[in-house]
């Protein structure tokens, strides 16, 4: 019994021992942390007072768009009789490009014309009937008459419609250019008349398409130089040239916008690289200052007493006057901050 009641004690001593060292490496843990807190052990990022160019910079998202570029459809439906062409091709003016089977489209025709045919000598019958009663016309010919009369304008507008499908059911390439887009690549499908068949576009017509607010659009020049970035090709810088700003708001924004056309200065027009749609980027260089001093924008702070950099981690409040601020790098001008100062944010 003795031994059994001193294995318990050993256990118990053990035991407690146990929880005396986890709190105790508890607390080491977490006054570690709190020392590393309390004397500053943290990462700071830091960046180098350089000398260089800073400008000031307005940038205005778009997409790609193009002065030719056209979407073709047929004025009816139908069958189609034949298509002379494939995505990629490139095509004339003029040239044509699908074709809708005329059957029906001629039936229609001839007999709408065979309709108006007999509206006109209806007509003319009756104006010889009351052609000499301009001054005491009855009710009963005037009936007559205008029924007449209004029977052939139906006749002759049914007309002009049915010879207005007949002459379009070939659709043709209105501009030089490239097909992009095929509905039907064959003959003998059936297709309405609002679907889109083909598209064609002209690469060299091809423009980047942004809209600047009533605030913006006062820094923005015909002529003006401007950098442009696409999504898809965010590694190039393309060059370009402002070349219309409207004088008129876009209908159906939310605010005063106006549409800005680029040109692109310096492109190969590769369908298989820009197309329309892309969306991208413009940059605008409204003033800039080349052989400054300049710092990245997140080492500039401020306080109520104004502008100030930090040379040393913790404190060290260097205040500077600052000149000109653009997106990636502001102008210091300060005579305790020189080129090759390390400043920390």
């Amino acid at each position: 019994m003795a031994a059994i009641e001193k294995k318990e004690n050993i256990f118990r001593r053990l035991l407690k021992r146990k929880k005396l060292l986890i709190i105790l490496a508890v607390l080491i843990v977490g006054g570690y942390f709190l020392y590393g807190n309390f004397t500053g052990n943290e990462d700071y990022d830091t960046a180098e007072v350089k000398r260089g160019t800073v400008a000031e910079e307005l940038i205005l998202s778009g997409d790609i768009d193009a002065d030719e570029y056209a979407q073709l459809k047929f004025p009816a439906s139908g069958k189609i009789a034949w298509v002379t062409v494939k995505e990629g091709d490139e095509v004339k003016k003029g040239q044509a490009l699908t074709k809708l089977d005329t059957t029906t489209l001629n039936t229609a025709f001839q007999t709408t014309r065979a309709t108006l045919r007999a509206a006109e000598a209806t007509l003319g019958y009756v104006h010889d009937q009351v052609k000499d009663n301009d001054d005491d016309e009855t009710f009963s010919e005037k009936d007559t008459r205008t029924t007449a009369e209004t029977t052939k304008d139906r006749a002759y507008e049914a007309y002009v419609a049915a010879e207005y499908n007949l002459r379009n059911s070939t659709l043709l390439s209105p501009f030089a250019g490239i097909v992009t887009y095929l509905a039907h690549p064959y003959s003998g499908v059936n297709v309405i008349f609002s679907e889109t068949q083909v598209e064609v576009i002209n690469p060299e017509t091809i423009f980047f398409d942004v809209s600047a607010d009533q605030t913006e659009v006062a820094d923005i020049k015909i002529g003006q130089k401007v950098i442009i970035i696409l999504d898809s090709l965010s590694e190039k810088e393309i060059q370009g040239t402002v070349e219309f700003v409207s004088y008129t708001p876009k209908s159906g924004e939310v605010g005063t916008i106006y549409k800005v056309k680029l040109r692109f200065d310096d492109i190969d027009y590769d369908t298989d690289v820009y197309r329309i749609g892309m969306t991208g980027d413009a940059k605008f260089i409204l003033s800039e200052k080349k052989n400054v001093l300049y710092l990245p924008p997140k080492f500039v702070n401020s306080d109520k007493n104004g502008k100030y950099v930090r040379k040393e981690k913790d404190n060290g409040k260097i205040y500077v006057e600052v000149g000109l601020e653009g997106e990636e790098a502001i102008e210091i001008i300060s005579d305790e901050v020189k080129e090759g100062d390390v400043i920390y944010d």
